[in-house]
């Protein structure tokens, strides 16, 4: 697969001027994943659109607990989610993705133009950039290039869009009872730690500049 290197120049907000790649690797964005990034939509949120796109309001950065950047290309890269996945198969066929992913050397790829719906957050997708980050077990844990470069794009994409909410996906559930908060199965939830309480922690320090809104306090709700 060719790549396509694009050059973004960004003033940040703090007045220095910084230059990164961003690679262009896009998964498989074919009619059916179209359809199914629709349905998912409809099915999910009540949204019904002629195109998945969103108007981003969030950020959530992930990691994928997978080693490496080709095996994490390949799980995304399907329009359907495969079967070995029962806990998100029961809530639709659409696959897994982001719209960038964060290899251990902190290069960037993006995998879906940061306006086109991805599968990564339950109840949020409809408004979420996502962000993954490669490895992040006990053997693997996210390493100091990749927090420099998850630095820079939440910066980037804050320049860029309205952000109003910075959060790891660990945090979401705390979105249930919120304005942004669509999800219509009051079932389909599932436990997360990505991207690592520290690791957030960082990138909150160094981007606290751009006042995001801070994280609504996780409610009790009632689904009855």
């Amino acid at each position: 697969m060719n790549k396509t290197v694009t050059l973004i120049f960004l003033v940040f907000i703090a007045g220095c001027t910084s230059t990164r790649e961003v690679i262009d690797r896009p998964i498989t964005f074919n009619d059916q994943r179209k359809e199914l990034s629709l349905r998912y939509l409809e099915d999910h949120y009540g949204i019904k659109k002629d195109a998945p796109s969103i108007i981003p309001k969030m950020i959530v950065l992930h990691w994928t607990v997978i080693p490496t950047l080709e095996e994490s290309f390949k799980t995304f890269d399907p329009p359907t989610l495969e079967n070995s996945r029962p806990d998100l198969n029961s809530a639709g066929d659409l696959n897994v993705s982001s719209q960038f992913m964060v290899d251990r050397d902190g290069a960037i790829y993006q995998l879906l133009p940061e306006t086109t719906m991805a599968r990564h957050v339950i109840g949020l997708n409809h408004c979420a950039i996502g962000i993954e980050n490669i490895g992040g077990t006990e053997d693997l844990p996210l390493t100091n290039a990749q927090l420099k470069s998850n630095i820079w794009l939440v910066k980037y994409l804050a320049k860029k869009y309205d952000i109003e909410y910075l959060i790891g996906h660990y945090e979401y559930t705390n979105f249930e009872g919120h304005q942004l908060w669509l999800e219509k199965d009051s079932g389909y939830r599932t436990k997360k730690t990505d991207p690592g309480e520290d690791f957030m922690q960082k990138v909150r320090n160094a981007t606290k500049n751009l006042n995001f809104k801070p994280v609504p306090e996780k409610k009790d709700i009632d689904v009855n």
